[in-house]
């Protein structure tokens, strides 16, 4: 399967040493070696990389590491493919449009029998991986859902009518999945994932698949709270949270400020 990781900020910030200590898992502390890519969402806009050798090969990757795009969300993902061939097409993050908002999405897992999600049209996956093909059918969702009674993109209606999608989802297989609009970051758990949330005093972190160590105080504004999301932990400090499978996080300027539970587990 694939490596996920994530960012929510409240002020705009780089990623370059989350990077460094996440893209060795794609060749050399982890065999995700099917291309990567991430997106980042800035003020004002969206951009993102992609490439389909392995991150810890790969110049796109070096220069992520080492150029600080300052975003307050950011999601990517180092890819080992079930389904689909490595071309560019089938890296992630995939992006669409609805109503002039830009959607950005990661997956990790996989879908058993995903020609079975039913596609409007509107949306249509241009790679062949089962993730895509769930990201288009989720996009029908939040389409008809926009189309619905007044609502924002940050409701906490939309955040439970997207539970109840990804849940569908997770009984299919396996459906780890990071997803933004620019403003919330939705974090679904099918099997593993986990955060950790920073604010000051930030202290020193090591990365666990690199010998660096940061003195984050130095680096971090004092007001910044942040938010940081990985399949598995980045560093070794404590703080980080695992989540449960069939829950869904919403972080919003790098705080957590909702968690929903699948009640069905918890009965």
């Amino acid at each position: 399967m694939c490596e996920l990781i994530g960012l929510s900020a409240s002020k705009p910030t780089d990623l370059c040493f989350s990077l460094t200590g996440f893209f060795p898992r794609g060749g050399i502390t982890g065999s995700h070696v099917d291309g990567f890519g991430i997106g980042f969402f800035e003020p004002g806009g969206y951009r993102d990389f992609h490439d389909i050798l392995p991150a810890a090969r790969s110049p796109v990757a070096r220069l992520l590491c080492e150029y600080p795009i300052e975003s307050t969300i950011a999601l990517g993902q180092v890819r080992q493919g079930n389904v689909g061939e490595t071309c560019i097409e089938n890296t992630y993050p995939f992006k669409r449009e609805i109503g002039g908002v830009c959607w950005s999405y990661v997956m990790h897992g996989q879908i058993e029998r995903p020609e079975t999600l039913t596609l409007s049209g509107r949306f249509q996956p241009l790679g062949s991986t089962d993730g895509e093909r769930a990201f288009c059918w989720l996009l029908d969702r939040l389409y008809e859902f926009s189309l619905s009674a007044p609502f924002t993109f940050t409701s906490p209606q939309l955040s439970a009518a997207l539970h109840i999608w990804c849940l569908q989802l997770h009984e299919m297989g396996v459906y780890n999945m990071l997803l933004s609009e620019g403003s919330r970051l939705y974090a679904f758990c099918s099997k593993r994932l986990t955060y950790i949330t920073r604010r000051a005093p930030f202290g020193q972190a090591a990365l666990k698949d690199n010998a660096c160590e940061l003195d984050l105080d130095a680096q971090l504004d004092p007001d910044m709270v942040a938010t940081v999301v990985a399949t598995n932990p980045l560093t070794d400090e404590d703080g980080w949270v695992c989540m449960t499978p069939g829950e869904l996080a919403v972080f919003h300027n790098g705080e957590q400020v909702e968690l929903l539970k699948d009640k069905r587990r918890a009965s």
